[in-house]
């Protein structure tokens, strides 16, 4: 075999190494490694919503709250021209239900007392919600007796009296003839206690 033919057969098996190289690795390429973003926590904390106590077409008077009492008691002040007749500031006693005591001196603060009134806080601090009247105006301390609703994001109304029976953060307490919703505050309260939500679960 002369010189030449040598080269030129060497030649020949140092391609065809290399195609057969890039054939493989043409066809068999490294599978891309895929970082999935790690999930961030919001700084926003969001409050969990009972889909049972959302509603839809409530009507009465939109009020911004300015402050939170505690865990059923609101202070607002009135926007636009206020329907009932009042201005300014207003001090809010949720009808039908009863949070633990926290701003009472003459008493001890209750057992779920501080959660019930920060959950209340960060349902509405700052928002606009739509009270209703039932039958009575005002209870003996001059508060407006009022059913306290919650424009939500998607649309839905957030019934924030029976919201925080069914969740546990508040008891029943009823004060005829403002029954309007005795019974469905009954069934909230009665579902709280068998899943021990809240106050049933830690201190009954």
């Amino acid at each position: 075999m002369s010189q030449n033919t040598k080269l030129l057969v060497s030649f020949s098996f140092i391609i065809i190494f290399f195609g057969l190289t890039f054939l493989f690795f043409g066809l068999n390429p490294k599978p891309e490694q895929n970082f999935s973003p790690q999930p961030t926590t919001s700084i926003v904390e969001t409050a969990p919503i009972a889909t049972t106590s959302a509603v839809v077409g409530i009507e009465g008077e939109r009020v911004l709250v300015t402050k939170v009492v505690d865990g059923d008691t609101i202070e607002v002040s009135s926007i636009g021209r206020p329907a009932s007749g009042w201005e300014g500031e207003k001090t809010i006693r949720f009808i039908g239900i009863d949070t633990p005591e926290t701003v009472d001196p003459r008493r001890p603060v209750g057992c779920f007392g501080k959660e019930a009134s920060n959950k209340t806080k960060g349902l509405l601090s700052g928002k606009e919600v739509i009270l209703q009247k039932d039958i009575t105006d005002k209870d003996k301390y001059g508060r407006l007796l009022r059913y306290i609703y919650l424009p939500l994001e998607n649309g839905q109304t957030l019934f924030v009296n029976d919201y925080l029976v069914r969740e546990g953060f508040a008891s029943v307490l009823t004060y005829p003839p403002d029954v309007k919703y005795n019974e469905e505050f009954r069934g909230a309260e009665k579902e709280a206690k068998e899943g021990k939500k809240g106050l049933w679960g830690r201190c009954k």
